[in-house]
């Protein structure tokens, strides 16, 4: 029976792994499109597309969203879900895998950025911000927060209808202010994209290490169990 899960685990733990290289090698593309300009028209198009919707009340809510992911509101939700955590689950490896997924993926960003160096759209904007543009900076922090509380929280739903539900929260959330970057005039379409992907490279490959560190710790006691008998 253990052995069994262990194989599970094990088979899991690869997929995350292959899921991990298709988003490296999805962003390197993007990345090389990005990079020689061949993406532009579909950006400005769908930029457009996107901000023919604009009305006060849907401004409103895209900043709202636009607050909600970013890094100073996202370090105030990992503070909280830290402590929860901590207080009530006791589970303090996934603490570390939820500050090292946040953190890692800040610096990843910050890095990217410096590495491209591409301009903010200068067209329509309704708000003001500074900075480079990819890959952005909200779409990451944004998939590896909510990606990275979704796999947390999976663990310990055992029903098929709460996981469900978690799911299409997370992908709601990071979707919707991904969405609301274009809106707002702030990034392109291939901002967010090239952050969801980057985000999820580093959030899968954060996600196989844990697996591998939790796999070998239940080896290890599976193998005490055994000679134990």
């Amino acid at each position: 029976m253990v052995q069994e899960q262990l194989n599970r685990l094990r088979m899991r733990r690869r997929w995350i792994d292959f899921i991990s290289l298709c988003a490296l090698l999805a962003f390197v593309l993007l990345a090389a499109l990005v990079k020689h300009k061949r993406i532009d028209d579909w950006d400005h198009a769908i930029s457009r597309y996107i901000q023919s919707f604009e009305q006060p009340w849907i401004t409103d809510i895209a900043v709202w969203l636009s607050f909600i992911g970013s890094r100073d509101a996202i370090i105030v939700l990992c503070l909280i879900t830290v402590a929860l955590q901590y207080m009530l689950l006791k589970h303090r490896t996934e603490i570390f895998l939820l500050i090292g997924v946040i953190i890692g993926s800040s610096i990843l960003n910050l890095l990217l950025k410096l590495a491209f160096q591409r301009m903010r759209p200068d067209i329509h904007r309704l708000i003001e911000v500074t900075g480079y543009s990819f890959p952005s900076g909200h779409s990451m922090v944004a998939f590896s927060f909510y990606g990275v509380l979704a796999y947390l929280l999976w663990r310990h739903i055992e029903a098929g209808r709460g996981r469900i539900v978690l799911v299409v929260f997370a992908v709601l959330m990071i979707g919707s202010i991904g969405l609301s970057r274009v809106y707002l005039g702030v990034h392109y379409p291939s901002d967010i994209v090239g952050g969801y992907l980057a985000a999820c490279f580093w959030l899968a490959m954060s996600v196989g290490r844990y697996e591998k560190f939790t796999d070998r710790s239940r080896r290890k006691a599976a193998g005490m169990i055994r000679g134990s008998s």
